[in-house]
């Protein structure tokens, strides 16, 4: 055979794909993204490029050719330059570039995101967006002049996106961003009007507005243009501020306008894909053609590694090889000899999770290349052409497990139905439904050596899990363990006698597994067997040695003999032992196996009488022989030994063979390595039975679109809380969007594809992140936790975050001992570079964060004198300032309040909202009540430990007979006095259900502004075959009389309050001021005055 030819095929295709990409799927080109314009050309990003065209349309011409993110491209008034955000060193900065291309000049080098806004109207400086500065991760404007110099910020506090007037004097901008800026309809708090600002008195004034979601607001002369969908879709209107006069300008009911801006008289905005332009003075818009030709060298079919996307795992009946999926494919490895083998070859289509046929040959797998998924059976060595099983309704498909006898294949779909398919009639048959929807699919059922009964895990009413056998012969169904502990992972033994589960006793504060009142409550599994049969003794015995008596390990089944025919044939597998179950008197026969509990999982069988298992046991490394680092450590249990020793460490998945000889585990992390160890014998060394797992595909990005376009659709029609998307045409959805992914020229641009798509569902957290990006160089820019001001020429020292000293998790690099560096003193020079205005201090502090640097600082700024410092430079600040944000806040209220309150932050809702509320509430339980401030909450769980905390009242005293004799209150724990939440529009999720709860249960007023509305929760959506994600919210919340609540409004407060550009541009917090102000005025109607004891009891007394 010509081994040449397949290279030579190969390199044919490349070469025509390569001009495929080349040239655009029709005339006009779609996905043209982030337009602005001049009086001479439009410019856009594509294909995360930045390009230029004619204004009136034509050829588009290349500016940027990086494979990194070059994004928000914004001509100077000019038209001589274009200023854009792009990543070429790594990290998001402003960079600038001629109009007509050249080599772009950097302009920042902060390691946080500098996102272009747009330029000054005199053409001196770039306006940037930057939460560099911000305590709480929310960007304001910032300037840099086209050469590069030292930053200035713009006086508003906070600002997300917005353009400076052309008289200079104004800005229109939009104080916030939306956490799902896609998402259609949306209602809720981070809707905000358009803030025009007077840079010299800091007054404010806005268009009318109500609710609607108004963005990019752009000048032309007094008129500001922006985009809003007061009608239901976004269209573009115009405010005139000095005749107040609003008007709509487009009426577009298909797509929305994105991404407006304004230049050289015209407006520009992207709408469907295309580019348009608007005149002002006629009032009417036209779409340009622009054709976009170009070299996409990301674009062309290449061979690429995919190791790190192995996603699940499969090995053959006696482990020679092993199956893995991986980026949509099916692989196979051998143990030792040969090479591996792709079973499917096949872009435009998603293969996934592997299973071995019992007799070697066939490999099943799921599969969409016919647009839904079906069962796949194909050969092991993918010569012969596979077998295609139609499934019972299109859905998502997973964990299939063949029957030991291979007739029949057991199988889970998204909606946590347990399917039996006939192998050879491919008829298919539902078994049982777990009724309840949870983060982990948790039936893991298993057949039984004999292939006749099916075991599984499934949740009760109580939430807890029970182990379930199904009788395939009889089609009956029985509950198996009795659901007072929470069972799972079944796991028959070998020889048929036994059925083994964990169960948990300690289970139940963790059912409520989205509540934050189960956090620190471990659960622990112990695990158990069930003997089977009457007649059989248990596996645990008792034991004696004694002379004369002949004995068998106990619980190893008897030899069987092999089948008919098989005499003498040393290959021949020997029949399955029959499983009986008496199930009368089963709870008798019901033993622990008398491993200490632990944090156990994924109970397996090997040989008769062995068991492996999990323990989540973090940090373990590789001290037992796991491929790698991470992950948990694996348990061998036998009945011979009757103890669990350590198998493995670092394991994340492990399956073991038919024969139950072999084992083939995956080490954690994305590069986790594969091994294939014996299950008999020493536990294996480090690196023992490493697999060669270096397997490669030809990887084509057009096909992949394609097909995670269709999956990404079918991810929301299946997994989304409600069936009928919320009254979305989800047909007409994919017709509108589904022409455009043959415009996807870049992942960057394929990932706003499906963005969009998804928004058209109108549902928060629909959020679309990740997938196989190009590499950029990493970013390692340090920050020494201070704010700096330039005088005299030098960089002085304003502010030294540190971190308030007591907090071990921040480190400050300009405080502790010997640092002896203090407010301001100069720095003078980085590491013998001597910094002087204008250049940039972040530039000489690139790449030095977490190593150390020699500063030159003195108090005077010349260099006479100096001392020199050696410090640590740290990646991130935020966590410095915005500690001391609230520790600012908790003083202000000390002081506003006379001692009176306390102040407590909840950054969010998840462990570190937990840890943050315990340390603040607690240690200022001697206060007679509390601000909760829950301003920018990120969300996580439901608050239900921090309400039920706030909520309750004491129920009497206990005496102390020591000191000033002030009693203890029953509970002991606790602020008995009023409590106000302050609440705004960054706060959402477990941020709005926290101030709902508040609201409801009447713990006291809400002060601030409307909370995001995005409360519907995230979990257990399909990965995409590339490593993307598209999630589709699985639970949506409704009140106690049943009406949907909270999701696209959010909460409203009880008292409203803004904080508005002037007052905190004053140092005002109008909102903190006003929530200590309602508490004080709560305080007389609730007092806290502690009783005295009251006179000691006579109880002792005798009766005279």
């Amino acid at each position: 055979m010509d081994r040449r030819l397949p290279f030579a095929l190969h390199a044919a295709l490349a070469a025509l794909a390569a001009l495929a990409a080349a040239r655009p799927a029709s005339a006009q080109t779609r996905l043209l993204r982030q337009p602005t314009i001049s009086a001479t050309h439009v410019a856009f990003a594509y294909a995360n490029n930045i390009w230029t065209a004619p204004r009136d349309g034509g050829d588009a011409r290349r500016v940027t050719t990086f494979q990194g993110v070059t994004t928000n491209p914004r001509f100077s008034p000019d038209g001589k330059w274009i200023a854009f955000s792009g990543q070429y060193a790594g990290n998001t900065d402003a960079y600038v570039v001629p109009v007509d291309g050249g080599e772009p000049r950097r302009l920042t080098w902060h390691p946080g995101a500098d996102v272009v806004q747009g330029w000054t109207p005199d053409g001196a400086r770039i306006v940037f967006s930057s939460a560099r500065a911000s305590s709480n991760g929310q960007p304001k404007f910032w300037t840099v002049a086209p050469q590069g110099d030292v930053e200035t910020a713009l006086p508003m506090p906070r600002a997300f996106q917005g353009k400076i007037a052309p008289d200079g004097k104004r800005v229109a901008y939009r104080m916030n961003g939306s956490w799902d800026d896609e998402r259609r309809n949306y209602r809720g708090g981070q809707n905000r009007a358009i803030w025009i600002l007077d840079l010299a008195s800091h007054e404010l004034t806005s268009p009318p507005w109500t609710d609607s979601k108004d963005i990019d607001p752009a000048w032309i002369g007094d008129v500001v243009y922006f985009a809003s969908d007061r009608d239901g879709v976004h269209n573009v209107w115009s405010y005139d501020t000095k005749t107040k006069a609003l008007e709509q300008l487009t009426k577009f009911t298909d797509f929305d306008v994105k991404a407006l801006d304004a230049g050289g008289g015209l407006v520009v905005f992207e709408q469907g894909g295309y580019l348009h332009t608007l005149d002002p003075r006629t009032r009417q818009h036209k779409r340009l053609a622009i054709t976009v030709r170009g070299d996409f060298p990301w674009l062309v079919p290449q061979w690429k590694e995919v190791g790190n996307r192995i996603s699940n795992i499969a090995l053959s009946p006696t482990g020679k090889r092993a199956a893995v999926e991986a980026r949509g494919e099916i692989f196979t490895i051998p143990a030792e000899k040969g090479d591996w083998r792709n079973l499917t070859r096949a872009n435009g289509s998603a293969e996934r999770t592997p299973a071995w046929s019992p007799d070697g040959r066939s490999v099943a797998y799921f599969s969409d290349a016919g647009g839904a998924y079906q069962l796949v059976i194909a050969s092991q060595d993918g010569i012969t052409p596979p077998r295609t099983i139609s499934l019972p309704e299109p859905s998502f498909y997973y964990t299939p497990a063949w029957s030991p006898d291979g007739s029949k294949l057991l199988y889970t779909d998204a909606h946590l139905r347990l399917w039996v398919t006939d192998v050879v009639s491919g008829r298919s048959s539902k078994i049982d439904t777990d009724p309840y929807m949870l983060p982990e699919r948790s039936i893991n059922a298993v057949w039984s050596p004999d292939s006749r009964w099916i075991a599984y895990a499934k949740r009760l009413p109580s939430l807890f899990r029970a182990i379930f056998v199904h009788d395939v012969q009889t089609g009956t169904t029985r509950q198996f363990s009795d659901g007072m502990a929470d069972a799972s992972w079944p796991a028959w033994d070998a020889s048929g006698k036994y059925l083994y589960w964990m169960a948990s006793t300690d289970f139940g504060p963790r059912s409520g597994w989205l509540d934050m009142s189960s956090y620190d409550h471990p659960v622990t599994r112990a695990i158990y067997a069930a003997v089977l049969r009457k007649a059989d003794p248990s596996p645990l015995a008792p034991e004696s040695d004694e002379e004369g008596e002949g004995r068998r390990e106990t619980g190893v089944a008897a030899p069987v003999a092999p089948p008919s025919g098989a005499a003498g044939n040393r290959d021949a597998t020997p029949l399955a032992p029959a499983v009986t179950i008496d199930f009368d008197g089963l709870v008798n026969r019901v033993i622990s196996l008398g491993v200490a509990p632990r944090d156990y999982s994924a109970l397996k069988a090997g040989g008769a009488g062995t068991l492996f298992f999990l323990e989540n046991t973090p940090d373990v490394g590789t001290a037992t022989g796991g491929p790698q680092g991470g992950g948990d450590v694996l348990h061998r249990y036998t009945f011979k030994e009757r103890r669990a020793t350590p198998f493995a460490s670092g394991v994340a998945q492990y399956t073991i063979s038919q024969d139950g000889k072999k084992l083939l585990w995956r080490g954690a992390g994305p590069q986790g390595a594969l091994a294939i160890v014996n299950t008999e014998g020493p536990a294996p060394t480090a690196g023992q039975g490493r697999l060669n797992a270096g397997i490669r595909m030809l990887v084509d990005p057009r096909a992949e679109y394609k097909q995670m376009f269709a999956e990404g659709w079918r991810n929301q029609r299946e997994y989304l809380y409600v069936s009928n998307m919320q009254g979305a045409d989800y047909e007409k959805v994919k017709a509108m969007y589904e022409p455009m992914v043959a415009h996807v020229a870049h992942r960057e641009d394929f990932g706003y594809l499906l963005d969009m798509t998804g928004a058209e569902v109108a549902v928060g957290h629909s959020y679309v992140r990740g997938g196989d990006l190009p590499d950029v160089p990493p970013a390692n820019g340090g920050l020494l936790g201070a704010d700096f001001v330039v005088e005299n020429g030098r960089y002085r020292i304003a502010r030294i975050y540190d971190g308030e000293s007591w907090n071990p998790e921040l480190r400050a690099p300009l405080s502790g001992p010997g640092i002896n560096v203090k407010v301001g003193d100069y720095i003078l020079s980085i590491d013998g570079a001597e910094l002087q205005a204008p250049d940039n201090i972040y530039r000489l502090l690139d790449g030095t964060a977490n190593r150390q640097v020699v500063l030159m600082v003195n108090g005077t700024p010349d260099m006479a004198g100096a001392r020199r410092v050696v410090v640590t430079p740290v990646a991130n600040e935020n966590g410095l300032r915005n500690r001391a944000w609230i520790e600012g806040n908790r003083r202000l209220v000390d002081s506003l309040s006379q001692g009176k309150l306390a102040y407590v932050y909840i950054p969010n809702t998840g462990q570190p909202g937990y840890t943050s509320f315990n340390r603040y509430y607690f240690a200022q339980q001697h206060k007679q009540g509390a601000i909760i401030d829950e301003r920018f909450n990120g969300g996580g769980s439901a608050a239900d430990y921090i309400i039920d905390i706030l909520e309750r009242d004491f129920d009497g005293y206990f005496n102390n007979r020591e000191g000033e004799r002030v009693p203890f209150t029953s509970p002991a724990a606790g602020i008995w006095g009023p409590k106000v939440m302050i609440i705004n529009e960054m706060a959402g999720s477990g941020g709005d259900l926290m101030p709902y709860m508040f609201k409801r249960r009447k713990v006291g007023p809400l002060v601030g502004k409307r909370t995001w509305g995005g409360l519907v929760g995230t979990w257990d959506t399909p990965v995409l075959i590339d490593g993307g994600t598209m999630i589709a919210p699985r639970g949506g919340f409704f009140t106690r009389d049943g009406k949907w609540a909270v999701e696209n409004e959010g909460v409203g407060p009880d008292i409203d309050v803004e904080n508005t550009p002037k007052e905190v541009i004053a140092g005002r917090d109008p909102q903190l001021e006003r929530a200590v102000q309602e508490a004080l005025r709560l305080l007389p109607s609730a007092p806290t005055r502690m009783m005295t004891e009251p006179p000691p009891p006579l109880w002792g007394k005798r009766k005279p």
